[in-house]
């Protein structure tokens, strides 16, 4: 309640700037700019070093159309205080507005070193930015610099189709730095390539991501033994939280009994789906798919099974069905056919037939699947 804090104390000043910024925030009335500006500088009298105060005045005069004082004002509170929010913000747009990229990008460094959830506020400058070849160059400067708020802006550029070519290049343009992208950083524009149905440029940029050691993985499926250590990206396995089962990945000199590959324990509870999944492009044609695995006390009231979906109709293509009771690596298989034109990526993925989460239904024993694998068929 600042208006009370002001009343009782009109030296206040944290209460008073959050009592002039309500007003000027308040959108059902007008505020009288002229009063607010005689309160603010009545208030400078006793706080001369107070950046924020300079800020408000300098945003109450840029309402009243004083654009040069304004940011007179502004450029005081900087100085003062190099990280003033509000000030921070008008100089960047003020900068992209003149053309001064440079600049805008070392305040929008400032702004979100010490503000980094102010990332939405600035968003929409960075098109002006990254499309002016001396904008875009100062800000892969930063990133390669390693400012701690590239991973942000990946995921912001990762949303809209013009912010997807602009990743792109950045990525490409990272790779042969001393700051090489990380592997957050290229889910984010994968992801969004997905989101777009540029599902040919998620792929090829996924290939390009890969080190020498991950292309020995490749396949139509990737890292179809589950070595450990390689997951996280959308055409790479990806394991998800979730309650009711453990999902560990091992070699076979690190696994119990010498079982390397994927261990999926149930610990005795309703699983609705399940958390290990992968991206796939298959192209048309005929194919089979593959299961080497080893059961232990296994009890699935609803099945398991591996799926294969198109991504754009969710419309299941193959279904693997896992055997329940114990068994040592057992290889199961099961052929499908990818139609043509009408199925571009596919999701493979671990599921049970579970629709409710009901106790009735409670899985038990673990599965070890040793390796997985798609093949296509000889013509």
């Amino acid at each position: 309640m600042p208006g009370v804090s002001v009343a009782l104390d009109p030296l206040n000043v944290d209460a008073l700037i959050a009592e002039i910024s309500g007003d000027l925030n308040d959108t059902a009335t007008s505020p009288d700019l002229d009063a607010l500006a005689a309160r603010a500088n009545d208030a400078l009298r006793f706080n001369v070093g107070d950046a924020r105060i300079y800020s408000l005045i300098g945003e109450i005069e840029y309402r009243q159309g004083k654009i040069d004082d304004a940011y007179a004002l502004f450029d005081q509170a900087r100085r003062l205080s190099k990280t003033e929010i509000h000030a921070l913000q008008r100089s960047i747009g003020h900068s992209i507005e003149i053309g001064d990229l440079t600049k805008a990008v070392g305040e929008l460094d400032t702004l979100l070193r010490r503000w980094p959830d102010q990332f939405p506020a600035i968003a929409e400058g960075l098109p002006a930015i990254l499309s002016n070849p001396d904008g875009y160059h100062t800000v892969l400067a930063a990133m390669a610099a390693g400012a701690p708020w590239r991973g942000t802006l990946f995921s912001a550029l990762g949303k809209t189709p013009q912010g997807l070519d602009f990743a792109n290049q950045l990525l490409l343009d990272l790779a042969g730095s001393e700051a090489p992208p990380k592997s957050g950083e290229l889910s984010s524009v994968i992801t969004g390539y997905i989101a777009q149905k540029e599902y040919e440029q998620a792929y090829r940029l996924f290939l390009f991501s890969l080190s020498d050691d991950e292309r020995k993985l490749g396949g139509y499926v990737f890292n179809g033994t589950f070595e450990p250590g390689y997951g996280g990206k959308p055409f790479d396995w990806q394991v998800r939280d979730q309650s009711g089962l453990e999902v560990t990945f091992a070699t076979s000199q690190d696994a119990v009994e010498g079982e390397g590959g994927a261990t999926v324990r149930f610990l005795n509870t309703p699983v609705k789906n399940t958390a290990l999944q992968q991206y796939v492009e298959l192209p048309p044609g005929s194919y089979r798919i593959s299961l080497v695995a080893s059961g232990r006390n296994l009890k699935l009231p609803k099945d398991l099974f591996w799926t294969i979906r198109c991504v754009d109709r969710t419309r299941e293509i193959a279904r693997l069905n896992i055997p329940e009771g114990t068994f040592n690596r057992q290889s199961l298989s099961q052929e499908f056919s990818v139609g043509l034109d009408e199925c571009p990526m596919q999701l493979l993925r671990l599921e049970t037939a579970a629709i409710a989460e009901s106790w009735r239904f409670r899985y038990m024993g673990s599965l070890v699947m040793h390796k997985l694998n798609i093949e296509r068929n000889s013509p």
